[in-house]
C-alpha cells in the first residue's frame, strides 16, 4: 500500500539577500546606542570647554593686572613689582590668551559633535589641537610656578631674596593666576580623555 505523500514548496530566501538583511539590523542597533553614548560625551565636552575658557580667561586677566608699588621716603624713590618686568610672565599671559582664544573658536566644532555624535573628523581634529593646546599650556603654567615659588621662598644659593614679604599683592595675584591656568590644564586633560574614549569607542 503506497502512502500519498504532499509536497509543500516555501519560496526561500536567498543567501545573498540573508546576508544583506541581517548585518544592517544589527548595525542600525549599535549605532542608536553609540550615538547616545558618544552625545552624551560631547555635551560633557561642551561644558568642560566652557570650564576651561573660564579659567584661562580668569588666569590671563590675573597676571595681566597684577602691579604693586611701594612708596618709600619720597614720591620719586618707589620700588614696584608687575608681571611685564619678567619674559616668564609676559610669556604666561600671551600663552594663556592664545589657549582661550583656541578653546572659544572650538565650541563650533564641539555643538558639531553633539549634533553628529558618530562624526569622526571633528572629533580627531580637537583631539589634535587640545594636545597643542594642553602642550602650550601646560608649559606656561610650569614657567610662571618656577617663578613664583622663587618670590616666595628665594634661592639662598644664588642670593636670590624673596620679595613676597613686601609685595603681598603681587605674589598673591601671580599665585592665583597659576592655579587658574592649571585648572585649565586639568580640564584640557580630561577633554582629550574623552576624545580619546569617542574615537576608541566604535
Amino acid at each position: 500500500m503506497k502512502s500519498d505523500s504532499i509536497a509543500v514548496d516555501v519560496p526561500a530566501e536567498s543567501s545573498s539577500a540573508i546576508k544583506g538583511k541581517a548585518p544592517l539590523l544589527g548595525l542600525a542597533r549599535d549605532h542608536t546606542g553609540s550615538g547616545g553614548y558618544k552625545r552624551g560625551l560631547s555635551i560633557f565636552d561642551f561644558l568642560l570647554r566652557l570650564a576651561a575658557i573660564v579659567a584661562a580667561l580668569v588666569a590671563a586677566a590675573t597676571m595681566g593686572t597684577s602691579d604693586e608699588t611701594l612708596p618709600f621716603f619720597t614720591q620719586f624713590l618707589q620700588f614696584e613689582a608687575s608681571y611685564d618686568d619678567l619674559p616668564t610672565f609676559q610669556f604666561f599671559v600671551i600663552a594663556i590668551a592664545i589657549v582661550a582664544a583656541y578653546l572659544v573658536l572650538s565650541l563650533p566644532f564641539s555643538v558639531v559633535t553633539i549634533v553628529r555624535p558618530l562624526a569622526v573628523a571633528p572629533r580627531l581634529l580637537l583631539l589634535v589641537l587640545d594636545t597643542a593646546a594642553l602642550a602650550l599650556d601646560t608649559a606656561a603654567a610650569s614657567a610662571a610656578a618656577a617663578i613664583v615659588y622663587l618670590a616666595h621662598n628665594g634661592n639662598t644659593n644664588t642670593n636670590w631674596l624673596p620679595i613676597c614679604q613686601q609685595f603681598g599683592d603681587f605674589c598673591q595675584k601671580t599665585s592665583g593666576a597659576v592655579v587658574s591656568a592649571f585648572a585649565s590644564v586639568t580640564f584640557l586633560a580630561i577633554l582629550i580623555v574623552i576624545s580619546g574614549v569617542s574615537l576608541k569607542r566604535p
